[in-house]
């Protein structure tokens, strides 16, 4: 096994003179809120959205311009509305318990997941017999063991699975370790089984 090269320690954000060298970097959301708040960003949305606001305020020294999301053309109430096996999916579409209800009365145990919640954001104009189809071949998927593609954002999700995949007897303690350790170094953040000279550094 090759031994991964130790490299330049990680710079605080603030010490990052563009956006190229934050990005080359990982921080916890919990850093970059710290730095948005520090220089009048916004830290609504989530950990990307955040990170795509100091990337460009480190590039150009200003805030990117707000970015509107479309307002949602339908009325339709998913807190409250009836729901049916003919519903709709709109633009107004939410998660709530008036939809857990429903999914629950169709699939007992049903749970939102990601890949179902991906799914409902992108049929718009199907229906929720069209969901329920779908939740249940999500779920059948899963306990086939087929794996769902990882979300952009779930880095620590990836390395998980590729670091199980590739370390058959390794334990949830020493993946812990081996994560707060790598993402010290510059990315992109997928494990490699050179990551595992790691665990002998001191």
């Amino acid at each position: 096994m090759s031994a991964r090269a130790k490299g330049p320690q990680r710079p605080d954000i603030a010490d990052c003179a563009d956006s190229a060298t934050f990005q080359a970097w990982y921080y916890l959301k919990t850093e970059l809120v710290d730095f948005a708040k520090a220089h009048d960003l916004k830290t609504t949305g989530g950990k990307f959205e955040i990170a795509d606001r100091i990337a460009h305020y480190l590039d150009h020294g200003a805030a990117p311009p707000e970015r509107k999301s479309p307002k949602a053309r339908s009325k339709f109430d998913w807190h409250s509305a009836v729901l049916s096996p003919d519903t709709v999916i709109t633009d107004s579409y939410r998660n709530s318990q008036n939809m857990r209800r429903f999914m629950q009365s169709q699939i007992p145990g049903f749970k939102f997941s990601l890949p179902f919640m991906a799914w409902m954001k992108a049929n718009t104009g199907k229906t929720l017999a069209d969901a329920v189809v779908a939740a249940q071949e999500i779920a059948a998927a899963n306990k086939a063991g087929i794996k769902q593609p990882d979300q952009p954002h779930n880095q620590y999700n990836a390395y998980t699975r590729a670091y199980f995949a590739q370390v058959p007897d390794g334990t949830q303690a020493q993946l812990r370790k081996l994560w707060k350790l790598r993402r010290q170094q510059p990315g992109p953040y997928v494990f490699d089984q050179k990551d595992l000279v790691l665990l002998d550094q001191k």
